[in-house]
């Protein structure tokens, strides 16, 4: 999720000090030019430039077939080109079925969509809003089925002058927020579970299946791990410090390897008012950016939502979710081990010693890289018992050096500065504030690190920088290579190899840059890929990734329109002649962003979501400048899931 949009769309925060990063840390950015250049140099090593130096403008490109592109690919489908519009698109030969649409029945009695008169009641019933990160897992659990499983969806935040009538804009919703709409947009985070199945080529949901669930911000979860029960998490709602309602700002998330969801709550500061300043978290709220008006003016409703009245209330959001979605009575746990930031997802994998290790990333401009390592070892025996190697472990953050070494700063209480005399009692002081211990380390301050996965093929791991249009000239380094950078790129880690296999638990990897993102026509965007790409294969603002079966990744964007472009689809290869060289695939409807690819086990569906269509100035649900999906009078834009499908079957990219 594009961190401008989460400040441009909710109500009255439109200024330039909400575009303002909240790291006031001297952090690891600075560097001699001279040194950054040569050290550069060396990080893009193996990249192809391009020969194209003319500079172009951003029109947009006619609704026609793209020149292909000169390197040789293994995809095979055949690019849209560039567009802005109000529709959906995808490759020639590919159909993309609407599976789940904003307000569409989950629970098996839930009533009919009703635009225009929304419950809470109802919408606690319905799929929610903004759906964002997709996890598709297998039924029964532990198969590799690819026509019948569970989908785990997020839905991150809601955008009330789309959802409800008579509203101009933001601000108007802000203003003219009530109580019950207020219900109704607390029951419209959190997630969705539901089971699907493909017959005869068609994918549908499973109307009345026992796993279907809504998770909202009234569903009680759990806290575990070291934050669990501190003084720091208690409220008057909650004197234990054990128990929350809800999540909130679920953006992207991933799976662990004994099948369960992690789900990372991201902007969760926006949505708390009062007076922060006034409390005893005030150091603490505002490192996550929790200001005296927020952009959701919940809190005169709800009393957990001011912070003058529960100062500790942010405590308990910023963290990584569990949600087992095959145990629909099972409460969703916040595991605090993992730290607490405004996390965009979160990767499980197994290293090479068994511990388990978990990728995440703190999306706003100049903050981190995480990754946790458990201090157990998986057990494939235990099942979902290996959860409590999320309790007990610890959390890293990345430090890059210019020679193409990253090195993981363990964040432990008692270790370097993270002590009581820099106002760490505990643990669970770091962890809660995750952020500030890490500026104590040093970390290398990115340009807003979104997603960041392992190929599960070659257990690399692709960091996505989505971009940071705050660096200046004198903050640039090796890894964050560009100033003013609009566009974004893909960092490329490899970990050493321990016993045969990747050791994703070492204090020490290396690494380089992937793709440098941007239009390669124009030199002074500095773009960087694996070759020549068409005139629609380049592409701005990459957000998450996903690998399909043959191991080629597909990059899905998050500010593209801010260049007159939609926001979609773009897939390479990780090695041989096509690396790097990406080809577009889909194209959201305008004001739309592209989330959570997630491709079933044999490769044949990639699931998608499309969030906030229709989001764009001077659009509202009255009049907006799209209808997507249904297209018909008085039906608002909607969120959807949808799934695409190989007319006639075969593989995704074929």
């Amino acid at each position: 999720m594009t961190e401008d949009r989460h400040y441009r769309i909710p109500r009255v925060l439109k200024d330039e000090d909400d575009l303002n990063p909240s790291n006031p840390s001297p952090g690891a950015t600075f560097q001699d030019i001279a040194e950054i250049r040569f050290s550069r140099r060396a990080a893009l090593k193996g990249l192809l430039a391009t020969s194209a130096l003319t500079a172009v403008g951003t029109a947009l490109a006619p609704l026609q077939k793209a020149h292909a592109a000169a390197g040789e690919s293994t995809l095979k489908f055949s690019e849209i080109p560039h567009a802005y519009d109000a529709e959906f698109h995808v490759a020639d030969g590919y159909e993309a079925q609407i599976l789940l649409r904003w307000g569409d029945k989950v629970l098996a009695d839930a009533p009919e969509f009703t635009p225009g008169k929304l419950t809470a009641e109802a919408q606690a019933k319905q799929f929610g809003y903004n759906c964002d990160f997709i996890g598709y897992m297998p039924l029964p659990a532990g198969s590799d089925n690819s026509e019948n499983g569970l989908l785990f969806i997020n839905h991150e935040y809601t955008i009330p002058h789309l959802m409800f009538p008579g509203f101009a804009d933001d601000k108007a919703a802000f203003e003219g927020t009530t109580a019950d709409s207020t219900a109704v947009e607390l029951e419209a985070h959190g997630g969705t579970v539901v089971e699907v199945k493909k017959e005869a080529g068609a994918w549908k949901v499973v109307d009345g299946s026992k796993y279907n669930r809504r998770i909202t911000l009234n569903t009680e979860m759990e806290i575990g791990g070291p934050a669990a029960g501190h003084d720091r998490m208690k409220t008057s709602a909650d004197p234990t410090g054990r128990k929350v309602l809800g999540m909130i700002n679920n953006c992207a998330g991933g799976w662990t390897p004994w099948g369960t969801i992690l789900t990372g709550e991201e902007n969760f500061h926006q949505y708390f008012g009062g007076d922060p300043a006034g409390t005893a978290e005030a150091t603490n709220h505002k490192r996550y950016g929790i200001k005296a008006e927020p952009s959701y003016p919940w809190g005169k409703f709800v009393d957990r939502f001011d912070v003058t009245k529960e100062p500790n209330e942010p405590n308990r959001f910023g963290w990584i979710v569990e949600v087992n979605p095959y145990e629909p009575d099972q409460a969703p746990v916040k595991r605090t081990a993992l730290g607490r930031f405004k996390h965009e997802g979160a990767q499980a994998v197994v290293g090479a010693d068994g511990r388990v290790v978990a990728y995440t990333g703190d999306d706003e401009r100049f903050e981190y890289v995480y990754k946790y390592v458990s201090n157990g070892t998986f057990d494939p025996a235990a099942g979902v018992a290996n959860s409590a190697l999320l309790d007990d472990g610890v959390l890293h953050v990345a430090k890059f050096s210019d020679d193409g070494n990253v090195d993981w700063l363990p964040l432990v209480h008692g270790q370097g500065e993270l002590t009581e005399a820099n106002g760490f009692k505990s643990q669970a002081d770091v962890l809660i504030e995750a952020r500030r211990a890490a500026d104590l380390l040093g970390a290398t301050k990115m340009d807003r690190p979104e997603d960041i996965e392992a190929d599960p093929k070659t257990g690399k791991v692709y960091l996505v920088l989505t971009k940071n249009d705050k660096r200046k000239p004198e903050q640039v380094d090796a890894v964050n290579a560009r100033a003013d950078n609009k566009w974004g790129h893909i960092v490329e880690l490899t970990p050493p190899t321990k016993d045969g296999k990747l050791d994703h638990a070492a204090a020490k990897f290396a690494w380089n840059i992937f793709i440098q993102a941007g239009n390669p026509k124009d030199a002074a965007q500095g773009a960087k890929y694996g070759g020549e790409v068409s005139e629609s294969g380049w592409f701005a603002c990459p957000d998450n990734v996903a690998f399909d079966p043959k191991g080629r990744i597909w990059i899905a964007t998050d500010g593209f329109p801010d260049f007159g472009i939609h926001d979609g689809v773009w897939a390479a290869d990780l090695d041989g002649a096509g690396r790097a060289i990406t080809k577009h695939f889909l194209g959201c409807p305008r004001g739309a962003e592209l989330c959570g690819p997630v491709f079933t086990p044999d490769g044949q569906t990639l699931f998608v979501a499309v969030q906030h269509p229709a989001e764009e100035d001077e659009s509202n649900f009255d009049k907006p400048t799209t209808r997507w999906p249904d297209f018909a009078d008085g039906v608002p834009p909607r969120p959807s899931v949808l799934a695409i499908v190989k007319k006639g079957g075969g593989e995704i990219g074929s």
